[in-house]
């Protein structure tokens, strides 16, 4: 198994690569604002509101979600412009720290994380869809089970499509790329352009007590915030195909995350302008709700199908994306090596495909059982996803100590301030996800951990040899 490779700092540290850096600042900005931009502020309002009960809440949820977004961008943009590498978070988990944790990133990628996004995202598809059959269908809706096996659809949909090569798949990126900033759009033009109810701003402002219970319900609704706004470190897995990448790459992150930031505090206002706190809550597809609210059924067709077609695109990108980690991975020896074959014809990895869409399908078939089966999915990864996210924060510091010497064109702006303060919230979010979602988080973290058995498969088997000798 290849799984203790040499690095040299040459390996690290250089910009030379085999690969053409032909992407400039301008489309390393439009992957941050195309991976931020999914399924989230169509979805998560409802879930937060939920939670916290409050408007002043509401708004700290997104506004915590975003400064400590913007901050980790700020110690990401450090790592990345020391190490333009691609792969991301992988490059500097591997600097770092031993082998095993970059391993176990992606062990957990696959079994937790990335796989239930896409299972989440095609729920949200399937959901806007209910959305637009009640408005269709003067509010019938059409069954859990039915929303369901939409989504598992979209899912296989999408994975037959990227079997039959990238050409394909491109076409399918190129037709949905716009669609999220023109859905979003829609929804602060028209939610602000017709009459809303200023009153809902204020009612009720406050929450009707502070207590331990407030902050973890805060605690809580980070969970689907920090979904909301998660995506952002898009381009550091293509950085070896970036121009100038110890400058856009930092930058298209710093500014992409800002212009996001606005635009979701805008969406979530004429949200709030157009619906009560009561109506959020009870909503999941806030977004035709308030333009319904705004302009009437027009309006709620229209964001239904806006949404839904945003998602549907999303989907499709996870699908032709992620594949190629775990082809990679295999290729490397640290995953199942069946899925480092490429398809003789179509030059896909399409059995990892497969084992990609069938793992978002057993996770989707078992958060279909709860009663919210979107926010299940998000509170069985998000432990484990903030365990490598504070990994990775983290090694800002590790390297600067590992390496003192390495080129760092961009140091992180108030260190060791914005370390200390991105960690403390990554720990209190930790902290309330453990409390508050306490059987999901230890799902994810066994399934994480079983990677562990992967891992030492050869040394575990002869250690039974032994015995049996």
């Amino acid at each position: 198994m290849a799984r203790d490779p040499k690095i040299t700092a040459q390996d690290l540290f250089s910009e030379e690569t085999e690969l053409n850096r032909r992407l400039g600042l301008t489309e390393a900005f439009s992957i941050v604002i195309s991976r931020i931009i999914g399924s989230g502020i169509f979805r998560t309002p409802a879930p937060i509101m939920l939670l916290v009960g409050s408007v002043s809440l509401f708004y700290g949820v997104w506004i915590i979600g975003g400064i400590a977004t913007l901050l980790g961008a700020f110690l990401y943009a450090e790592l990345v412009a020391m190490m333009p590498k691609s792969g991301g978070p992988y490059a500097y988990l591997k600097a770092a720290y031993p082998p095993v944790w970059t391993f176990l990133r992606g062990w957990a990628m696959f079994f937790v994380s990335e796989t239930a996004s896409i299972a989440a995202v095609a729920l949200v598809f399937a959901e806007y869809g209910n959305a637009l059959y009640a408005i269709l269908n003067d509010g019938q809706h059409y069954s859990h089970v039915t929303e369901i096996l939409i989504a598992l659809g979209v899912i296989w949909l999408m994975t037959a499509i990227n079997c039959f090569g990238v050409l394909l798949s491109g076409v399918v990126q190129n037709i949905f790329g716009l669609l999220k900033l023109l859905a979003i759009g829609a929804v602060i033009s028209v939610g602000f352009s017709k009459a809303g109810n200023t009153a809902n701003f204020s009612t009720p402002f406050w929450p009707d007590e502070w207590s331990w219970s407030t902050l973890l319900a805060v605690g809580a609704a980070m969970r689907y915030g920090f979904f909301a706004y998660s995506g952002w470190e898009g381009p550091t897995y293509i950085a070896e195909e970036i121009r100038n990448p110890r400058r856009n790459l930092p930058l298209s992150m710093l500014l992409g995350i800002a212009g996001v930031m606005l635009l979701y505090w805008a969406a979530n206002t004429a949200y709030l302008y157009q619906l009560s706190v009561p109506q959020i809550q009870n909503s999941k597809w806030v977004a035709t709700e308030a333009m319904q609210a705004a302009i009437g059924t027009a309006g709620g067709v229209m964001i239904s199908i806006a949404v839904m077609l945003n998602t549907f695109g999303n989907v499709s990108t996870q699908v032709l994306v992620k594949a190629r980690t775990w082809y990679a991975m295999a290729k490397d020896g640290l995953f199942f090596g069946a899925l480092g074959r490429i398809h003789p014809k179509y030059k896909t990895p399409n059995i990892a495909l497969y084992a990609q869409g069938f793992w978002a399908t057993v996770l989707l078939l078992g958060a279909g059982f709860a009663e919210s089966a979107y926010e299940a999915i998000i509170d069985f990864f998000s432990f484990t996803s903030s365990i490598f996210n504070v990994m990775t924060f983290a090694s800002v510091w590790v390297l600067r100590r590992k390496y003192p010497d390495a080129p760092r064109p961009y140091k992180t702006w108030g260190y060791p301030f914005t370390l200390i303060l991105v960690l403390a919230i990554q720990v209190w979010f930790m902290i309330t996800t453990l409390l508050t979602a306490f059987i999901p988080s230890l799902l994810g973290i066994l399934l994480t951990s079983s990677g562990l058995l992967y891992y030492f498969k050869d040394e575990i088997a002869g250690f039974f040899r032994k015995k049996h000798k």
